[in-house]
């Protein structure tokens, strides 16, 4: 294209392919079209955007205040078993935080069959104009460090990617919703209704979220995936909606009261994947288990899962 538009160029410009000279050859004017563009104003929030991050900011401050968000991964406060692990497992892998097609409906909490992705994973991220050049390379980071993380205690090839990705990480906000519009259009065609009008409508009790896709729906083997991951959160918040989407979007698709430590677990305890999170990625990703076995298939297989990476013993 750009070799084609030269040679037009000078084509229209050479004053002696007509076989005559110009009768004027004092420069022309720089056309109006082609003068340089002003750069765009500055971002500046509306202020919904404002409401917004001030209230996700007084959220993370008061589960702070109240010892929540832990980072430490977990310790000798938190003990678990491998009976507990497999029980964790059950509930967090195989069960459904909501009924597929129903949009925020919550399941009926019947176990369903392993869901994982078989191919390898391609996560990359997609800004919103709203989020500023600070905070797109501070995300960077943490994704390109936690997918690393992912990839190496699942065993799973897990990637971050600048192009092809089939692991979508939208970071947007309230001010990006026609840009959220147009990108949902272009990565997620398919989408369901009752998912894309949650992308596009997402309440504010809703801090993230992620919707995993395989190939039809007789399928339990994920092809693709779309995170949304407000740009309005504090850092913390930020990053343990990554944490959490992220390997929400690997199989692991429900919040369970009684896991712990977890992040798979509604109380905001624990921020960021843990050790006993791990675990069960590892489990997820054993070979043994494969797309579309049902519980009672899986079951026995978890609990040699677990009795092998626990030792049969609390951790």
């Amino acid at each position: 294209m750009w070799s084609c538009a030269a040679i037009a160029a000078l084509s229209a410009c050479d004053p002696f392919l007509s076989g005559n000279a110009p009768a004027d050859t004092k420069p022309q004017a720089r056309p109006a079209e082609l003068a340089k563009k002003p750069e765009a104003a500055p971002y500046q929030p509306s202020q919904t955007a404002l409401d917004l991050r001030r209230y996700y900011a007084r959220v993370q401050e008061d589960l702070l205040a109240r010892g929540l968000l832990r980072v430490d991964g977990g310790g000798v406060d938190t003990p678990f078993t491998d009976q507990m692990l497999a029980r964790n497992f059950e509930r967090i892998a195989l069960a459904e935080e909501y009924t597929r097609g129903a949009g925020l409906q919550p399941s009926s909490g019947a176990l369903g069959d392993i869901k994982k992705w078989t191919v390898p994973v391609r996560v990359a991220v997609t800004f919103g104009e709203s989020v500023s050049d600070e905070d797109r390379a501070q995300d960077r980071r943490v994704l390109e460090s936690y997918t690393r993380r992912l990839a190496r205690v699942s065993g799973h090839p897990i990637s971050f990617v600048a192009s092809q990705p089939n692991f979508h990480v939208l970071v947007m906000g309230e001010d990006d919703r026609e840009q959220l519009r147009t990108t949902l259009d272009r990565i997620a065609p398919g989408m369901e209704a009752s998912s894309r009008a949650i992308f596009l409508n997402l309440p504010r009790a809703i801090h993230c979220l992620v919707v995993a896709f395989a190939d039809s729906a007789a399928s339990s083997a994920y092809r693709q995936a779309v995170a949304l991951v407000r740009s309005e959160h504090p850092d913390l918040t930020r990053r343990a909606c990554f944490h959490e989407e992220l390997a929400q979007g690997l199989g692991l698709a429900n919040d369970d009261q009684n896991a712990r430590p977890s992040i798979f677990n509604d109380d905001e305890e624990f921020a960021l994947l843990t050790s006993h999170d791990e675990l069960l990625l590892k489990i997820l990703y054993d070979p043994r288990l494969t797309p579309g076995m049902s519980a009672d298939e899986a079951r026995p297989i978890v609990r040699v899962i677990a009795q092998e990476l626990k030792g049969g013993g609390p951790s």
